[in-house]
């Protein structure tokens, strides 16, 4: 179905069921938009909402399986804005936020589907999912000068770490950290300071009031956490393009990178066992 605007879109979903997660995907160009919606059908869900420019295409074979909204993301706080949007209007409902050329990952989920997880999420007492954006990049820059490759992707096995998250005052956030890693900390001095971290709560249950950042992080502090004070939690990986894209797109940096693989570089296997196996992502307690 297509929404003219967000408002048509929000007056629908705020009659339907909210026991079924929902799927935004923000559309900033129209790059493997198809095999974003395609991967997220086959995690399970019902309801994928593709927010974007008209212009940006999606596959007729995907097409008919989304719910498409006219809508630009690439303006400012676009982004934070209809999250929000969607927040309030569907309080309880599991969210799952995205861009084009990005992919969905947790700990088994070629076995289990993301009801089973959000199910086990709440059985923990948890409403929010740490998702780590794992930047994916072409092997080959002279066959895939965007950057982008399905079929080729590359991904670093190595050079990820972790700083102490700090409030206005210094003091250090419980159970928060930043995160950095891959092409944005490879390639710093081609990206500002506040887009460098890698971790999003890509993954959350909407609650009257929840807000969410232009930084990924949402008003309630508990939300960003990746763990509980009594274990430690499933996490997710986002694997993404975007990176490799901009990167790309950028005068600045397209003609000082001349490949993106480094001696940590390795081939992308689209599996989540992968994933885990680099410590990308963990089953926590039982999953």
């Amino acid at each position: 179905m297509v929404f003219n605007d967000l408002d048509a879109f929000l007056d629908r979903a705020a009659r339907e069921r909210r026991d079924a997660p929902l799927a935004l995907v923000f559309l900033e160009d129209g790059r493997a938009a198809g095999a974003t919606v395609q991967h997220l059908r086959r995690l399970g869900f019902a309801r994928i909402a593709v927010l974007g420019a008209p212009h940006h295409a999606l596959d007729p074979a995907h097409a008919t399986h989304v719910d498409r909204i006219r809508y630009d993301a690439t303006v400012p706080g676009a982004v934070a804005a209809a999250v929000d949007a969607v927040t309030a209007a569907t309080p309880g409902r599991w969210i799952h936020y995205c861009f084009n050329a990005e992919f969905l990952f947790f700990p088994f989920c070629e076995s289990r589907s993301i009801r089973d997880l959000v199910t086990f999420v709440e059985t923990e007492r948890r409403a929010s999912v740490l998702t780590f954006v794992v930047d994916l990049y072409a092997g080959d820059l002279a066959a895939h000068p965007d950057g982008v490759a399905p079929e080729d992707a590359h991904m670093d096995r190595a050079g990820y770490f972790a700083l102490p998250r700090r409030t206005a005052a210094g003091h250090p956030r419980e159970r928060q950290l930043d995160f950095y890693g891959g092409l944005k900390f490879r390639f710093e001095e081609h990206v500002p300071p506040a887009r460098r971290r890698i971790d999003r709560v890509g993954l959350f249950r909407a609650a009257p009031g929840l807000r969410l950042g232009d930084d990924h992080r949402f008003n309630i502090q508990e939300y960003n956490t990746y763990a509980c004070p009594w274990h430690n939690n499933v996490t997710a990986a986002i694997c993404s393009f975007r990176s490799a894209k901009a990167l790309r797109a950028n005068p600045g940096s397209r003609f000082e990178i001349g490949r993106f693989t480094w001696d940590h570089s390795v081939r992308f296997e689209w599996r989540a066992q992968q994933l885990m196996d680099l410590g990308l992502m963990e089953p926590g307690q039982w999953f």
